[in-house]
This record gives structure tokens, sequence and C-alpha cells, in this order.
């Protein structure tokens, strides 16, 4: 420390050391960096006394402001659980096909949805809801009973094949082979001309024979063109979607001896607000159709002598 001097070159005073003719200079450090330094340590005094900061044996100390992270975030989720409460009063009250209507709540009901989507349905239909072999596709438009959002909230609510629900979707297949009601070779000839109706094969005279064995025992259900039958559940067997593939082996066991799915009634274990955004969200996937209302029936001309 003797040997301070100032330098020459910069006229600051040196710190005294020196290593080889090395010396350091005692620069005074930016007036700006001590006013923030000292800043720091104000602003440090005064939010230990503000808020929770020093530790103690069992908690920290309070602060003056009674400021926690624990309390902060119990009112983030009141307010949370009041802004979803009014989003499901509001669900709970509007009939669905009249969701299109109101794109806020209609994202609302989306969003949730996809939520109970992952919950409760991902284990059949996967992630993305592409489904799998036996679990239909959700995201093209090929449905069996329909594809608005009513008539899904329906599907959802009573599920399919569901024992002990009056009200679920039921079509049942008779199993051709299994039971004898077609021989082996008009089965082969039949699977020849499902096939043939979504182009899988070309028309020749096993499907010319299948035809005839289709429109006598399949038609009644899918239709003579194979365009399938809402009513009873019936796919269309010529839009070359498939729900256990369209191999012929597939077709062939599917006449001869069916599998038939089975999908819970939601209604019975989710609430009617989950099963409806539920089926908003089934419905935005890509293949959602306009509700279309049933047609009025055609009223009875008014009596005659009653107008009198």
């Amino acid at each position: 420390m003797a040997n301070k001097r100032l330098d020459e070159a910069t006229n600051t005073e040196t710190v005294g050391h020196e290593w080889d003719g090395i010396e350091e200079l005692n620069t005074p450090l930016p007036r700006w960096w001590l006013w923030s330094f000292y800043a720091s340590i104000v602003f440090a005094i005064g939010y230990v006394i503000a808020y929770p900061a020093l530790p103690g044996r069992h908690s920290a100390t309070p602060g003056m402001l009674g400021w926690t992270s624990r309390g902060q975030l119990d009112n983030e989720l009141k307010t949370a659980a009041a802004d979803r409460a009014k989003t499901v009063a509001a669900l709970k009250d509007m009939p669905i096909e009249q969701l299109p209507q109101h794109p806020e709540l209609m994202r609302a009901a989306v969003a949730g949805g996809a939520a109970a989507f992952k919950v409760n349905c991902v284990q059949c239909h996967g992630a993305g809801a592409a489904g799998s072999n036996g679990f239909p596709n959700l995201n093209d438009d090929d449905w069996l009973w329909g594809g608005d959002l009513k008539t899904i909230q329906q599907t959802l609510i009573h599920g399919i094949r569901q024992p002990g629900d009056d009200q679920t979707r039921m079509s049942q297949m008779p199993a051709f082979g299994r039971d004898g009601l077609l021989t082996p070779a008009q089965i082969q000839d039949t699977t020849s001309f499902v096939l043939s109706l979504s182009g899988k094969e070309k028309p020749s005279a096993a499907s010319q024979r299948g035809k005839a064995v289709f429109e006598a025992n399949c038609a009644v259900c899918h239709g003579p063109e194979g365009k399938g039958d809402r009513q009873f559940g019936a796919p269309n067997l010529s839009d070359a979607i498939w729900l256990y593939a369209g191999t012929r082996d597939a077709v062939s066991a599917q006449i001869t001896n069916p599998r038939h799915g089975v999908m819970p009634a939601w209604g019975a274990r989710l609430d009617p607000v989950t099963v409806k955004m539920l089926a908003a969200y089934v419905h935005s996937l890509g293949g959602g159709e306009e509700f279309a209302p049933a047609p009025a029936e055609a009223q009875p001309a008014a009596d005659a002598t009653a107008a009198q």
C-alpha cells in the first residue's frame, strides 16, 4: 500500500501492487453502477420487511403485507373456478344444437371436451382420435348413427350395445356363417360383391352371384347399393372405410361370425355438461355434420264444422 502512486498515462492512483512491472489501477466504479447497487440493497431490505423472507423453524417470516404464494394460488384457483362455473352453467342450460350459434361458448366446450377425451376416450380411440382396428376413427365423416351434435351427444349418453341401457345404440349383424344362414361359397361370393362396392375388387362372376345373395340377405339393412342405413346403424360399405379392416379375409370373417364393439354409456359415468363438451370436441375434429331438425309432422286438417 505504501507504493501507491499516480499513473502517468491515466492520472489514476494505483493500488500499490506490482507484478513483474505490471501495476493495478484503482479505477473507481461507475456512478450508475454504485447507485444501482445501493438501490438493490434498499429494495432487499424493503422486500424482507414486506414479504415472507427469513426462514424460521416452521415457516418464514410472514411479512407486513401478509402475502403468500399459496394464498395467491388459492385466489387464482377460486377465480378460475368461478369463471368455469359460469361456463358450465351456460352449457348446462343451452341445447347442444344451438352451441354453434355461440362461438365463444363453443370454443370453451371444445376445450373442455378435449381434456375429457384425454382422460376417458384415448384408451380406445387414440390420442388423435384416429381409432384403430375395431375402434372408429372420429376424424372422418363416416357415422353409423349420424354426426351432428345432438346425435353424437345421444350416442355418448347411452353408449353402443351398453347392457342395462334401454336407449343404447344397438345393431346386430347375423352370423351368416356360424349359424349356417349362408354356405361358405355364398359368403365368398358376397365378400367379392362387398369389396367391389368400394373398388377394392373388380366386378366378376363371383361378385355378380354375391350381389344376388346380398340383395336377399343384406340389403334390408345396408341398402341395395350398400350405402348403409343410420336407422339401423348399418355401415356404408361403398366408402372404403372399414372398422375391422377391408381385406378379403377380414370382410369374409365379419360375414361369417361378426364382431360387435361396445362403447360405455357415458351418461352414467360423466355429468351432462362433460358429455356435452365431449360431443362438441368430437364434432369439431373434422367430420361433424350440421344439425338437421326432424321434419314437422303434417297437421290434420281443421274440422269444417268447427270453423263454422
